[in-house]
């Protein structure tokens, strides 16, 4: 990936050099013009193309913004309103992401999280133990993480 992006930066700036003066509106073409290339030559080779990753960062960082947003929300209405009507509670969530960096990433996105807050790891190292401010059903809340961040997270570490 190092290489396709060293590759891309160097195209850019070859391109941004064959012509009088040197604009970053170049530099941004001649980028866009080394990413087709790259994903043209990566088409007919094996491995895969950086942009893919970079597109997956990308959507992870959407989504753990929309998930902030959403949860904030939330919280807001939840301390506005004049009787509290939560159900906080702890659960246990089995993950399936296998790496420690996996784990700890889905770990800080939980606590990142207005109204969760991973509590522990347990001795398994797949087990999350996660404080949640309102728990209508742990299941679906557990159901809700491994669709949205964990999916993500797998996207952005796995080939």
């Amino acid at each position: 990936m190092a290489y396709q992006i060293g590759l891309n930066i160097t195209i850019a700036l070859v391109w941004t050099f064959l012509h009088d003066e040197w604009l970053v509106a170049r530099f941004i073409v001649g980028y866009l013009i080394g990413i087709v290339l790259i994903w043209a030559i990566y088409r007919v080779r094996p491995g895969r193309f950086y942009m893919k990753k970079a597109m997956a960062v990308v959507y992870l960082l959407l989504l753990f913004l929309k998930e902030l947003w959403v949860s904030s929300l939330v919280v807001v209405r939840q301390i506005l309103r004049p009787k509290l009507s939560i159900r906080p509670g702890i659960f246990a969530m089995t993950t399936e992401l296998e790496t420690d960096f996996e784990i700890t990433l889905l770990a800080c996105l939980i606590c990142l999280t207005p109204g969760t807050l991973t509590l522990e790891v347990g001795h398994d190292g797949q087990t999350l133990y996660i404080h949640a401010m309102d728990i209508e059903d742990a299941d679906e809340l557990s159901r809700q993480i491994k669709s949205s961040f964990e999916r993500a997270i797998m996207e952005v570490t796995r080939a």
